[in-house]
């Protein structure tokens, strides 16, 4: 599985408090939903992420990382969960730095499920993608991003120093 987020981490990477406030309507018109019930729902997906038989790509720009989606505390919290999770042999976590030129857009999320299917995620829902020529493209699409981020220890450096500033805004 490859995911790019370019706005915020995925659902599989987040800790229980950024969940919830990532999920906490706050826009008019927001669809209602059980925020309790959706915090669950997404712990319990993160069980996938123990199967060591598979391997999970997550691909964020330095803006996800940044964007402000909770209190410094959570948002602190947060990142420093991810550097845990950087470790984990079946998962790659991967961080485009602001200052690396790309001149492809990040339009929205997308996930690559082998070179079988792409979820393109939207506001309004997603868009499943099966056409071998729709995958290829969203597949090089993800290289094309992949090879302009860092990863392994140099990510790692970036989201604990995001986190010590997140840190820094709370005292």
């Amino acid at each position: 599985m490859r995911q790019f987020l370019p706005a915020i981490p995925s659902a599989l990477i987040q800790t229980p408090e950024y969940a919830r406030a990532v999920l906490t309507p706050s826009v008019q018109g927001n669809p209602a939903r059980d925020v309790d019930r959706a915090v669950r729902a997404r712990l319990d997906s993160q069980e996938v992420l123990r199967d060591e038989s598979r391997r999970f790509h997550f691909l964020l720009t330095e803006q996800a990382i940044r964007w402000q989606r909770a209190e410094p505390d959570v948002m602190a919290s947060q990142l420093r969960h991810m550097v845990g999770l950087a470790d984990q042999p079946n998962l790659d976590l991967a961080i485009i730095p602001s200052g690396v030129t790309v001149s492809a857009t990040p339009f929205n999320v997308f996930v690559t499920y082998d070179d079988r299917l792409v979820i393109v995620e939207l506001f309004s829902g997603e868009v499943a993608l099966r056409e071998p020529q729709d995958v290829a493209y969203h597949l090089n699409l993800f290289e094309y991003f992949r090879d302009r981020a860092v990863s392994g220890d140099v990510a790692k450096v970036l989201l604990e120093s995001v986190a010590d500033e997140f840190t820094q805004q709370r005292a």
